[in-house]
């Protein structure tokens, strides 16, 4: 793995609203990661477009904003394309009340799907691991916290929670997902 670094979440937050932009931080790791899984093409810039679309009014974004979302985009090409099988949710840290984190998860897996569609995805011919993937993801995101139950039984489920949506998101890109162009070696024979 290259020494590319998912950027910290409050950091992310910051370059997001002061650019006056209405994305949280887990919202655009979750719409790229989706689109990456979907199959969008990872060697050229079309992913920005979409993304203009979908959380501007088509308008591009300011310098700042663009430099950490390019930044999340390829830390997540390189995450997703090696074969580690990991994959790292940019969710605010532990120490945030855990409703927050709650709802974080569940506007990452949100965006996530919306990312599948935006990369145009369709489930004529997906297999059956992947559409119970989507099928889990899609309950994941109508998830909550409730205040009134045991909060750390809520917040122990919660991480085993964010377990299952990283496995569902690597069978979708497993199978969907785009790949680097094998480089095309110059030397001649």
């Amino acid at each position: 793995m290259t020494d590319k670094k998912l950027p910290e979440y409050v950091s992310v937050e910051n370059a997001l609203s002061s650019s006056g932009l209405a994305v949280s931080s887990a919202e655009l790791h979750g719409l790229l990661v989706g689109m990456l899984s979907g199959g969008l093409n990872i060697d050229d810039q079309s992913w920005k477009p979409a993304l203009f679309d979908y959380t501007n009014d088509g308008m591009g974004w300011p310098d700042g904003a663009l430099q950490v979302a390019t930044a999340i985009f390829d830390f997540s090409v390189q995450e997703l394309t090696e074969n580690d099988l990991v994959l790292t949710l940019l969710l605010p840290s532990d120490e945030v009340p855990l409703i927050e984190l709650g709802d974080a998860v569940s506007d990452w897996v949100t965006h996530f799907l919306s990312g599948l569609g935006l990369a145009g995805l369709s489930l004529n011919e997906c297999s059956k691991e992947l559409k119970e993937s989507l099928t889990d993801l899609e309950e994941i995101a109508r998830l909550g916290i409730d205040e009134d139950d045991d909060l750390e039984e809520q917040a122990t489920l919660l991480v085993q929670v964010i377990e299952h949506i990283k496995a569902c998101v690597l069978v979708v890109h497993t199978e969907l997902g785009a790949r680097p162009k094998p480089e095309v070696s110059k030397t001649i024979h």
